[in-house]
């Protein structure tokens, strides 16, 4: 049994180690904020004492999170509800970080407010400051989910957001979770580096191209299937044939941000040709053409499920053998062991891991 005398011992060491922890975190976050041409050195006020910077003013945390909204949204009606400011509030705290850089940061074009270079020179080293200032903060705390307002970033298709979030956010509602989620979509080539820098926490779905550098853990396992309107010719006499398949009209999804297009190489490594009526690039649009005409798509079945809620389509077996894949979760090791990552990571392997257990029970 530890004495009163030893756990006051111990909780006092460990607010002193955390007193240390966050003084190394202050000082790591004036280095990153540092001018990116090593003019001088920019201080950080995060409403802790810190030592200051002679002739130079301290930056606000808020203003980290102002910058960060608007490189998020490029919209300042957008980061003004991000951050739960008024337009107003948005618009003085924009002009104080334009006053602070000398740089107007985000200019207003037809395609938003888009970052100046200036303002692309500094995402990076601002967006590594606010991880260890949350991450300082997160230590201190223990993580709780139905307290936390914390923002989970995901990279994921449009057919990602069909799979994923219903589950996700009918587990977090019955949760009572606060947290909140919201999702985008990159270039495959750009998910590694916004996993690494904090701007996105974590990428779901197939993506095997994915560089090394980041972490992953499987979800479930999918394969391919064929879809048609309910009624379509080729699920007739048999059902759908290779000669069939290969004979229709198909559909090709060039989505960006996914590496479905492997199925495209695989069949034709199998020599099987098809003719192409119509290219797009996102899922969501696939039922409406499909229950309408008589084109075909192959998609993955889960996909293929979400869009036969939708519409009265015809799930078929692959007529030729295509490998099944795993579907994954990924995340930055930088933040393996923050425990808000840690959290949803664990949440999101369970969920679909039950999911596929239901599944599995279904089908046997």
């Amino acid at each position: 049994m530890t004495s009163p005398r030893t756990r006051a011992v111990v909780e006092a060491v460990t607010i002193r180690k955390h007193r240390v922890f966050v003084k190394s975190i202050l000082v790591c976050v004036s280095i990153l904020l540092n001018d990116t041409d090593g003019r001088r050195l920019r201080c950080f006020n995060a409403g802790r004492r810190a030592a200051p910077c002679p002739g130079q003013p301290l930056l606000d945390l808020n203003l980290l999170l102002v910058f960060e909204a608007m490189l998020l949204h490029q919209n300042v009606t957008a980061a003004a509800a991000h951050n739960g400011l008024t337009q107003s509030a948005m618009s003085n705290a924009l002009g104080r970080l334009r006053r602070h850089y000398d740089d107007p940061l985000f200019v207003n074009t037809r395609s938003g407010m888009l970052p100046t270079p200036r303002a692309l020179e500094l995402a990076r080293p601002l967006t590594r400051a606010l991880t260890l200032v949350r991450a300082a903060d997160q230590r201190e705390e223990a993580f709780d989910p139905e307290q936390s307002k914390r923002t989970y970033r995901f990279h994921m298709t449009d057919i990602g957001e069909m799979v994923f979030l219903p589950p996700l956010v009918k587990r977090l509602d019955e949760m009572g979770a606060t947290v909140k989620v919201e999702t985008t979509q990159l270039p495959s080539s750009e998910i590694a580096e916004r996993l690494e820098s904090g701007e996105i926490d974590f990428a779901a779905g197939y993506l095997p191209s994915l560089s090394k550098s980041v972490e992953q853990a499987p979800l479930f396992r999918e394969t391919y299937v064929c879809v048609t309107r309910r009624a379509h010719p080729a699920g007739l006499n048999g059902g759908l044939t290779l000669d069939k398949f290969q004979a229709g009209s198909h559909v090709l999804i060039e989505s960006m941000g996914s590496d479905h297009k492997n199925v495209e190489r695989r069949l034709a490594e199998k020599g099987i040709k098809r003719a192409f009526a119509l290219r797009v690039p996102h899922y969501l649009v696939i039922p409406m053409i499909v229950s309408g005409t008589d084109y075909m798509v192959t998609v993955p079945r889960r996909a293929a499920e979400a869009f036969a809620t939708l519409s009265s389509l015809r799930i078929h077996p692959m007529p030729v053998a295509i490998p099944s894949f795993d579907v994954s979760l990924f995340w930055h090791p930088r933040f393996r062991d923050d425990p808000p990552i840690q959290w949803m990571r664990d949440l999101m392997i369970e969920l679909f891991k039950d999911a596929q257990k239901s599944r599995s029970a279904r089908s046997g």
